[in-house]
């Protein structure tokens, strides 16, 4: 399951406020409560560790403690059943200086559910299983090949990862001089079987046993990729991961581009195509109907508030505090708000042209 930008920017706003925070002793509590677990079980654990909390010697941590448990139970009783993904708790006294008392609650239900339960006093509160969520673990292959060239990477998310290039020594069409037709053309297919041996073994190397892997993607110009499936190089493992074939006018890094490009029908569901769509409709009607788009944080902040707003999109970098502001904005009229990474071209382009741009109900005179 993969989280989208809006959701892993507030995955990283939430983990972001809560790394500012660190107790003088083991006194901050987290509790990961997994989907389906059934809360009161978790509420009647935390009462037993308040219990157990009166055996700490220190008289400041006992009390930090005890009273960090109580707040995070009484928070959770406003829950009447856990939340579908699960929930992670995070309580503590906070005060800048020793001897105050500032003690907070912060919850959150991840976008992936939880399948771990954690109950944990430290000094800092425990956030690995909410990092982990925004690291993309699910990835495509991607293979471009014809009779002289290939080059393997990876779809990660929104990244391109080149693995490896690797070059053919199969002749160009014009023979040397001197060689029979039939020799040259013995030598031509002799170096294409070498070529596609290599690639199928470097395809297994780099995708076999790979668990995050959901498929494989493989372009190339003219009939040479099917003839390089159709081989018996690539063993049975690795052709069955093989999602889809396409046509490409290009090899190298310009053939990657454009193999994501023509991949959108597979990667429909993935978040790197509807980016790339969104900011690609903002750029058509920039170029042809520049009065329904408005770009820039003053224009389009002053657009949204009129509610002519009907798609935000919202650069990454852009400072937390003005996203926040953006989105209570788009909230109160109605509109998508779309946080747009820096991973892709696009989202490059879009952070270029002022970071927040829009594309309007209807045609707005500038």
């Amino acid at each position: 399951m993969s989280i989208t930008e809006k959701q892993k920017h507030g995955l990283k706003k939430f983990i972001k406020d809560l790394e500012k925070h660190r107790g003088r002793h083991t006194e901050l509590v987290s509790v990961y409560i997994p989907q389906g677990y059934d809360i009161i079980k978790i509420i009647n654990h935390l009462d037993q560790e308040k219990g157990t909390a009166t055996n700490i010697k220190s008289s400041g941590t006992r009390k930090n403690v005890i009273d960090s448990l109580e707040k995070m139970t009484q928070h959770l009783r406003l829950f009447k059943k856990t939340p579908e993904n699960g929930l992670a708790v995070f309580s503590g006294n906070v005060a800048e200086r020793e001897g105050q008392q500032d003690f907070n609650v912060w919850s959150i239900e991840p976008p992936i559910p939880l399948n771990t339960r954690i109950y944990r006093c430290d000094k800092e509160f425990v956030l690995d299983l909410l990092r982990d969520m925004l690291d993309t673990k699910e990835m495509y292959g991607l293979v471009i090949v014809d009779r002289r060239d290939a080059i393997i990477a990876h779809l990660k998310g929104k990244v391109i990862i080149p693995l490896l290039k690797t070059h053919s020594e199969v002749p160009g069409k014009t023979k040397a001089g001197g060689q029979s037709s039939a020799r040259f053309a013995r030598l031509r297919e002799g170096a294409k079987k070498d070529h596609f041996k290599k690639v199928a073994e470097y395809m297994k190397e780099k995708f076999l046993g790979d668990k995050n892997l959901k498929g494989i993607i493989v372009g190339g110009p003219g009939p040479t990729k099917y003839d390089f499936i159709d081989s018996s190089y690539i063993t049975a493992d690795v052709k069955n991961k093989i999602i889809a074939f396409k046509d490409l006018s290009y090899t190298g890094d310009f053939g990657l581009q454009e193999l994501l490009e023509k991949s959108e029908d597979v990667l429909a569901a993935e978040d790197v195509i509807e980016e790339k769509k969104i900011v690609k409709k903002f750029f058509e009607l920039l170029s042809t109907k520049p009065g329904m788009v408005s770009y820039g944080i003053e224009e389009t902040l002053k657009n949204l508030k009129m509610g002519t707003v009907e798609t935000l999109l919202v650069s990454e970098v852009l400072d937390d505090e003005k996203i926040e502001e953006f989105e209570k904005e788009a909230e109160m009229v109605g509109t998508e708000v779309k946080i747009i990474s820096t991973e892709t071209r696009e989202g490059s382009q879009l952070k270029d042209l002022g970071k927040v741009v829009a594309i309007l109900r209807y045609e707005v005179q500038q």
